[in-house]
């Protein structure tokens, strides 16, 4: 999901799709004013956000680095103000991985209360070229992240690897890891599987399930950055679709009544480059009371950098509506 470009190279992207339609797909409604600095409640390169919230104490928000770093991280009290360290949460790769493309971090608190935390990390598979997912572990939210092994978590090579790591705890407990398979880096379909983790969290226990693959027009190659909630009754299903690297990425949802689906696809994006967004998604759902946030990136004006935006959310029979 998350590559990251230079300024020129992100500008030539986006004027080659200004001039035509991802897989012959209709043009998205381009936006009609310059993103204001107002949009962005982190008004920086702030990619792939995940949200943790953290006992009482506030927020914490990972998300991909930048120059010198793997992955980065920010605090809020409210969701609105936030603060951006300037520390890698993860110094160190794993041994199966090689630098340069590290992205779209998942932390969770341990199963067992008191265990610390767990990351789940895209990184390139040095054996094989693509990327994969690993996992690593930390004592507290504020400590760094160190590898907790040195294989992949997922790697499917054969179906183009793995990328864009999310976890849901299920109504009965049971914890699972989704993520897309990155079929699109080599002319095939591109996957959301799911597999229940083990208790610690560190390896799975079952064998993947795959969930939905890219089918409708606007999705163009790929269905990417699986988040999963249940409300209402349903299981729902949120993803981003298309090229992230301009206005046609938007954010989908699909709906099922069993976690294992099938998932039924609503036919449009809820979340689409309008007005002051531009190519929206990696997007995740942040739960305060009753009250659910949605967290994801957007360009900038120049597309030189994906700044964190937050809208409120709500569902109608498990259809959710994103606010302003």
């Amino acid at each position: 999901m998350t590559r990251r470009l230079s300024a020129l190279a992100s500008t030539v992207a986006v004027l080659l799709l200004v001039g035509c339609a991802a897989d012959g797909g209709d043009e998205p409604p381009a936006p009609s004013t310059p993103v204001a600095p107002s949009v962005f409640a982190i008004d920086a390169d702030f990619p792939d956000p995940d949200v943790v919230a953290l006992d009482g104490e506030g927020f914490a928000a990972f998300a991909t680095g930048g120059p010198g770093l793997n992955l980065r991280v920010a605090h809020s009290a409210d969701l609105v103000e936030w603060t951006v360290e300037n520390r890698d949460v993860l110094p160190r790769l794993p041994g199966w991985a090689s630098p340069g493309r590290t992205w779209a971090p998942e932390v969770v608190a341990a199963s067992e209360p008191g265990s610390g935390y767990v990351m789940y990390v895209t990184a390139q598979d040095t054996a094989s070229g693509r990327q994969c997912i690993g996992v690593a572990t930390a004592a507290t939210i504020d400590d760094d992240f160190v590898p907790a092994s040195d294989e992949p978590l997922v790697c499917p090579v054969e179906e183009g690897g793995a990328i864009d790591a999310s976890t849901f705890d299920d109504l009965d407990g049971t914890r699972y890891l989704l993520w897309k398979t990155d079929g699109n880096c080599c002319a095939q379909d591109t996957w959301i599987e799911m597999a229940a983790l083990s208790a610690d969290g560190l390896s799975l226990t079952g064998a993947p399930i795959r969930l939905l693959r890219q089918t409708l027009d606007w999705e163009g190659a790929l269905v990417e950055a699986p988040t999963l909630v249940h409300r209402d009754g349903r299981y729902v299903l949120l993803y981003s679709a298309n090229d992230y690297g301009g206005d046609f990425y938007a954010v989908g949802a699909a709906t099922a009544e069993s976690i294992e689906g099938p998932y039924e696809k609503l036919d449009e994006p809820i979340l689409r480059s309008a007005g002051e967004l531009r190519g929206p998604g990696g997007q995740d759902v942040v739960s305060r009371g009753d009250a659910d946030t949605l967290v994801f990136h957007s360009w900038d004006e120049l597309y030189m950098y994906r700044g964190l935006v937050t809208r409120p959310i709500e569902w109608v029979d498990g259809i959710p509506r994103v606010g302003e």
